[in-house]
């Protein structure tokens, strides 16, 4: 069943924009070739304890849906930014997207958003990008910076296990068998315990690496709400959890979510035991790629740089980011470095956008 919204709008008799059953909805994002966890509805649901608001919309012809796209929106001083996270979900078809896209700009208008800003799950080396791009600049949208990551690394999932191995760095493949001959465990977890010891490794992780993490409360939620679709795994050594992981499949990708390490558990190996099982699990559940989410951006320019020097230039500025180790990490077991074309912003209030772009999603 599909709930029509009240104020439809027409393409052509048959095409109407309308608010869609979330399980619908959710079939439709596990099948679209760009679909995605963070277009899920049950993504819009945990943002939606979290400070968010979430929309659905999408366009259909009967009861069949075409495009559509979860909108997050974000509401300040009777203001508000709507935010379309890996989204929307595109047709192809200029004459469906271009309604969808308009349908997007009149929620805007009425919930008073100063922009709204849409963040296509398409890779810059997709042969669809340029026209996608030229597509959304025509429809005066405004490239801007991201917030999922720009650049990662995706792991093409369909060799069989030893291909996978055999194509990890050396250190990586040492590491894993390192871990499993000096007794690491690696299991599922389930229990309010596992959640307290994931907690406990994220927030030492936090502590010694600098970097945010969401409530306990919020990474309770995710498991509630996507039940079989996430696991959250644990790696123990010697009777004590020592490092922990969180992935998700989503259709035919696998993401990395969350993870933390002891100093036991990065001396040991673990959390290479743990992704080695998480890739695994990911295979059995008919993922085709993992998707290793964030690295330096400079990194994901570099791959797509021919000339050699600029390629060098961009490399050994990346060495200086952050997330440079993580990156050493996440490439170790393979896998392509790609980049996503940028997000895209209707600016609907010009003079505050500006403010609004940097505090309230940036």
């Amino acid at each position: 069943m599909i709930e029509r919204h009240p104020e439809r709008v027409s393409l052509t008799v048959a095409m109407t924009v309308v608010t869609p059953d979330p399980a619908a909805w959710d079939a439709f994002v596990a099948a679209h070739a760009d679909g995605h966890l963070l277009q899920s509805s049950r993504w819009g649901a945990l943002k939606g304890r979290f400070g968010w608001k979430p929309h659905l919309r999408a366009v259909v012809a009967g009861e069949t849906i075409q495009a559509g796209a979860l909108a997050l929106e974000k509401q300040r001083l009777a203001l508000s930014a709507l935010y379309v996270p890996r989204g929307p979900l595109f047709s192809g078809d200029p004459s469906i997207d271009a309604l969808l896209l308009d349908d997007m700009i009149r929620l805007g208008r009425r919930r008073r958003a100063v922009f709204v800003r849409i963040e296509p799950n398409i890779t810059e080396d997709d042969p669809r990008a340029a026209t996608l791009h030229s597509f959304l600049l025509d429809r005066a949208l405004q490239p801007t910076p991201p917030i999922q990551p720009h650049s990662t690394i995706h792991l093409d999932l369909t060799p069989e296990p030893e291909r996978l191995l055999a194509g990890m760095s050396k250190g990586h493949r040492a590491d894993i068998k390192r871990a499993l001959r000096e007794g690491v465990e690696v299991r599922e977890g389930g229990t309010p315990a596992d959640l307290d010891a994931f907690y406990a490794i994220m927030r030492a992780t936090s502590a010694r690496a600098g970097f945010a993490i969401h409530s306990l409360a919020y990474y309770a939620a995710v498991l509630e709400l996507f039940g079989d679709a996430v696991r959250l795994w644990l790696a123990e050594y010697r009777g004590a959890p020592v490092a922990t992981a969180m992935t998700a499949v989503w259709g035919a990708m696998a993401i990395y979510l969350y993870s933390g390490s002891t100093t036991e558990g990065l001396q040991c190996g673990a959390q290479h035991a743990i992704q080695w099982r998480a890739i695994q699990w990911a295979r059995a559940r008919g993922a085709v790629r993992y998707d290793f989410w964030g690295i330096p951006d400079a990194l994901g320019q570099a791959a797509a740089v021919a000339d050699p020097a600029a390629r060098a230039r961009l490399e050994a500025a990346a060495q200086h980011d952050p997330l440079y180790g993580v990156y050493r990490f996440k490439k170790g077991f393979g896998g392509i470095t790609t980049r996503y074309l940028p997000a895209y912003d209707q600016i609907g209030m010009p003079l505050l956008y500006a403010l609004w772009r940097q505090r309230v999603i940036g």
